[in-house]
């Protein structure tokens, strides 16, 4: 009869020892699961603050680089236009 008790509470005691790991490691899950989406969060911020820059920047050399091209056509059109007489 003492060996099946102590037979009983050995198994009743690995059964809650492999209950409570489990319960640990679940929380531990949890957590960890929501460190990384933060972290994911912040690399995706970081990315569309770079795209967000760079397409500041070429948007506004684009601009202008055509100001400027716009500019010297007006010039090559009034150039050429100097020599000729005006309509009437």
């Amino acid at each position: 009869m003492t060996k099946t008790i102590w037979t009983g509470l050995l198994a009743s005691t690995l059964v809650l020892g492999s209950i409570s790991a489990m319960a640990q490691t679940a929380g531990q899950d949890i957590k960890d699961a929501g460190h990384e989406t933060k972290q994911a969060a912040k690399d995706t911020g970081h990315g569309i603050k770079k795209g967000t820059k760079t397409g500041y920047h070429k948007t506004k050399n684009g601009t202008k680089k055509a100001y400027h091209k716009t500019g010297s056509g007006i010039a090559k059109v009034g150039d050429k236009m100097e020599g000729k007489p005006k309509p009437q």
